[in-house]
């Protein structure tokens, strides 16, 4: 089941040496010195950057407008446990068993992800600054949703070998 809150409180609950990377990572982008932090904080809206962080895991830097939950979707995915880190901004992500959806998009190896319909009876969680969500394979998730108005969110998703 999906992890979150603060970056070091799911440190402490999370696999260490699985998301070692992760966490180091997520550690250099919050020095506001480090050439992370600055190259994230610099993109402009619409922008998603794939970096290679080892052999088994990439992170996607992006920038975007948070939405209205209807331009929103369900997904997940099976090669891949997703953990995504809030630099600013803040966004609601739903969260759902994926046995409990059904699939609207056949999985699509090459890309790693599989969509699903819509359902309103699932959980929320809100993330802001300094926040962190892990999303392994059985959690479908609906992230980018706006709270009360479209904000700029800027935002890391770590890539995780499973």
């Amino acid at each position: 089941m999906a992890l979150f809150g603060a970056l070091e409180v799911v440190k402490n609950q999370a696999e260490r040496e699985k998301f070692k990377t992760a966490f180091l990572y997520l550690e250099r982008l919050l020095d506001k010195k480090s050439v992370e932090h600055k190259r994230v904080m610099e993109s402009p809206l619409g922008v998603c950057k794939k970096i290679e962080l080892d052999e088994h895991s990439f992170v996607l830097e992006q920038a975007y407008s948070s939405k209205d939950r209807e331009e929103c979707f369900f997904e997940s995915h099976r090669k891949y446990i997703d953990v995504q880190f809030i630099l600013d901004g803040e966004e609601i992500i739903e969260v759902s068993d994926t046995n409990l959806l059904a699939v609207t998009l056949v999985y699509n190896e090459e890309l790693d992800y599989i969509k699903y319909e819509d359902k309103k009876e699932c959980s929320s969680i809100v993330l802001k600054a300094g926040d962190v969500a892990i999303f392994y394979p059985q959690d479908a998730h609906m992230p980018c949703t706006k709270l009360k108005e479209s904000v700029k969110v800027v935002k890391a998703v770590v890539k995780v070998g499973v």
